[in-house]
């Protein structure tokens, strides 16, 4: 049955479908020999297709796993400079790829897995998946600017922010922790509203991704999910994936 090569590319473990349309783009993906070009579609059992000259491998087992990223590590599963990658945080064998990307000083919640459909689906806008935070700005906040922040802000670039549940959580020393709720993404977008608004960030962190929640793991911690956590993640769909034990596991590279 053909399918296009970008799902094709996602379902063998290689990333979320945007990704594996870069990959096309780039020229690095062919089709029985010949390079392939965006759009088109490939037959897995009967067509050879490759990535940089390399087959594709068979397809792995499901893995979903819930890290807490700490501040100072890329969201990234490859490296591009010297800088720790989160999947340096995981010492499991195989791909796995960043769900929910953190800017490079922010933490919390990322979910790491080889399943590049529920990777299209948790990161395309038009699902809507919300992502929860908690954000420590250097001043306290009055009602006029969380009532901005919670209609939209016009950014640097002159997009305008979708509104936002915003909501005062406590104070911390001349600052305040609020908590923000979007359902979207823009680069750096929560650090460029406080600084708009006159409420710098001094921190973010991730709490949860549409269902998923970052619980009581610590930095670095990491843990499988359960099938009923993957199946909520789906929106219910059959989840079929290998079974791993639940115990939180912490990286001890240094």
């Amino acid at each position: 049955m053909q399918e296009r090569l970008q799902k094709i590319l996602a379902q063998a473990g290689y990333g979320s479908r945007r990704a594996c349309e870069e990959f096309i783009v780039a020229g690095r993906v062919s089709v029985n020999g010949k390079v392939a070009a965006l759009g088109q579609k490939a037959d897995p059992a009967s067509d050879t297709v490759t990535l940089d000259g390399k087959a594709l491998a068979k397809r792995e087992a499901l893995v979903y796993i819930a890290l807490h990223k700490p501040r100072n590590v890329l969201s990234a599963a490859e490296g591009q400079d010297d800088r720790r990658i989160v999947r340096d945080l995981i010492p499991v064998p195989g791909h796995l790829y960043p769900v929910g990307r953190l800017d490079f000083d922010s933490e919390g919640l990322i979910l790491m897995t080889n399943d590049g459909e529920l990777t299209n689906k948790l990161t395309h806008p038009r699902y809507g998946h919300e992502k929860e935070y908690r954000v420590l700005v250097a001043r306290r906040p009055d009602n006029e600017q969380l009532d901005a922040w919670r209609r939209g802000v016009v950014l640097s670039d002159g997009d305008k922010t979708q509104p936002a549940h915003v909501n005062f959580l406590s104070t911390s020393g001349k600052g305040a922790w609020i908590r923000v709720v979007m359902g979207e993404g823009k680069k750096r977008q929560i650090r460029e509203v406080g600084k708009l608004l006159g409420l710098p960030v001094v921190r973010i962190i991730r709490t949860r991704i549409g269902t998923l929640k970052l619980g009581d793991l610590k930095p670095r911690q990491w843990r499988y999910l359960t099938e009923d956590e993957v199946r909520e993640l789906k929106g219910g769909a059959a989840a079929t994936f290998e079974r791993k034990p639940r115990p939180k596991r912490v990286s001890r590279r240094t």
